[in-house]
Parts: structure tokens; C-alpha cells; sequence
């Protein structure tokens, strides 16, 4: 798939990491790894952005939420943004991947964003299996409650399944990992990038197809693996979301946000 869309300027690509913390590899994988060892998780949100739009994928967790889920809290996403030239109160259309803990906090510090979600991650998020502490576990309910807030002020934008946000950027949800994930679509100057957020938090899910271990459904996330790959214009250009691998793959913007932020529509190194 590596025609562009008609009337579509190519968009530029960053990640942005904002915290980490160490796991086992077994951690990372249904049925272990046979060859366990301390590795790392690192967590980032995504600016896409060209001349006509600026847009930010998920919206990570404050420092208060990284000392509860005790977790390495490296910045704030907004002060990553900031360096990226992008003030969060000012951006129009924030996508959230899904409504766990780490991809759907600090709300408020983008005050006129319309946030684009999917119906069914909500009724999952707001639904029966949220009294199982096995689902619940990576939500934070108060996140949840602020999403529903704006959803009442009329600034959540609902899809069900694959659409068109602007035109180059697309969302497709492929499930999974949660009921309602979506992964976003993106074309740039070397064609169709995926940015796979949870559909595949490590470049090793996805190679050795290998289930990470909090999921909803495992079937539905073998199936959103063969999408990543038809919807991207090369198997190295869909991006994992939360491989520490992605700040050595790509370098930074410039060398001041070295171990901030990465360029993503360029060749890995």
C-alpha cells in the first residue's frame, strides 16, 4: 500500500518519551521468555503534524499516577510537546489509541481538543468487565470518568472501526489488547507509517507473534498483527509502543532532545 492519499501533504512523525520502568522480559510475553532478563518498558505520545494539522496521539500519565504505578516519570508529555513547538492547549485533535492508564491521562492540559476514540473502547472502559480486576487493572478509573466528562461536553468524536480523521491520517481499530484499541495510519515522505500504540508494545510481539500478556481477546490481536503489516507500506515501518528500540532506531529532531524525542518518518538506523 504505498500510494498516497489524493490532496494529502506528507506529515512529520515523532515519539516522545516521557517515562520508563524496568521489567522481566517474561513479563512481556504469554508463557514467559525462556530467556528472561531485566529489560525495559518505555512509554511515549506521538505528535503527527504537518502545514494544515497538528495532531497528538494519546496523552500519557502525570507524575502523580507514574508514584502509584511506580514507574520512572522522565517529563511531562506537554513539556515534550513544548520542545516540539506544540503548546497542548492549542491543539485541536488529540486521538487516543485506548483509555488505559498511560495513554488517555492529563486531559485537561489540552483544553480545546476534540479527542478522537472508539465507540467500543468506551463501552468496554464503562462496561461489565470493569468489576474484573483482570480488565480493570491497567485503567484508572478517574481518567476514565474525565473522558465521559468531555464526552458530555460534546468533545469526544466517536468511530466505529476504520475512518478518516484528516486527510493522511486514518484510525483502525484492530482490538486486542483492549475491546476498543485503534491504531493510527499515517502517510509521510517514505510512505504509510503505523503507529501500532498496544496492538504491538514490542517490535518482538509482533515478529515472534507472541501475545503480550494484558489483553481482551488474544485472537483479535493475532488478526490486528496481519492488519499492522497490510495497512503500513513496509513491515519496518510500523512503530511499537513501548520499545525502548525506537529512540536507537531513529535519531532525534536535533541533538537537544536526545532521549526525548525521535523523528519517525526516516529510514531506521
Amino acid at each position: 500500500m504505498t500510494n498516497p492519499p489524493i490532496e494529502a501533504e506528507p506529515f512529520e512523525v515523532y515519539a516522545i518519551r516521557y517515562a520508563t520502568v524496568e521489567r522481566r522480559s517474561s513479563e512481556n510475553f504469554i508463557g514467559g521468555d525462556p530467556h528472561d532478563a531485566v529489560s525495559r518498558m518505555d512509554y511515549y505520545v506521538w505528535l503527527v503534524r504537518n502545514r494544515q494539522h497538528t495532531i497528538v496521539i494519546d496523552t500519557g500519565f502525570d507524575e502523580a499516577a507514574a508514584r502509584r504505578r511506580r514507574r520512572a516519570f522522565l517529563r511531562s508529555p506537554a513539556d515534550g510537546l513544548r520542545r516540539l513547538g506544540v503548546e497542548p492547549a492549542t491543539v485541536q485533535d488529540v486521538i487516543i489509541t485506548h483509555l488505559h492508564y498511560d495513554h488517555a491521562g492529563n486531559l485537561d492540559l489540552f483544553s480545546k481538543a476534540r479527542f478522537h476514540l472508539q465507540d467500543r473502547e468506551m463501552a468496554f472502559a464503562t462496561g461489565r468487565y470493569m468489576a474484573t480486576g483482570f480488565f480493570s487493572h491497567a485503567y484508572d478509573v478517574d481518567r476514565v470518568v474525565d473522558m465521559v466528562r468531555r464526552t458530555y461536553e460534546g468533545r469526544v468524536c466517536f468511530h466505529d472501526g476504520d475512518d478518516g480523521i484528516v486527510p493522511g491520517l486514518t484510525v483502525h481499530r484492530v482490538g486486542g489488547h483492549t475491546r476498543g484499541l485503534q491504531v493510527v495510519r499515517v502517510w509521510t515522505r517514505i510512505g504509510w507509517l503505523v503507529l501500532a500504540s498496544d496492538a504491538a508494545h514490542y517490535a518482538s510481539n509482533l515478529i515472534e507473534q507472541r501475545p503480550f500478556p494484558i489483553l481482551a481477546d488474544a485472537t483479535e490481536m493475532v488478526d490486528g498483527w496481519r492488519k499492522l503489516h497490510a495497512l503500513a507500506s513496509a513491515p519496518e515501518h510500523v512503530v511499537p509502543g513501548h520499545d525502548p528500540l525506537v529512540m536507537q532506531w531513529y535519531s532525534p529532531p536535533e541533538p537537544s532532545l536526545r532521549g526525548i524525542a525521535v523523528r519517525l518518518d526516516a529510514a531506521r538506523r
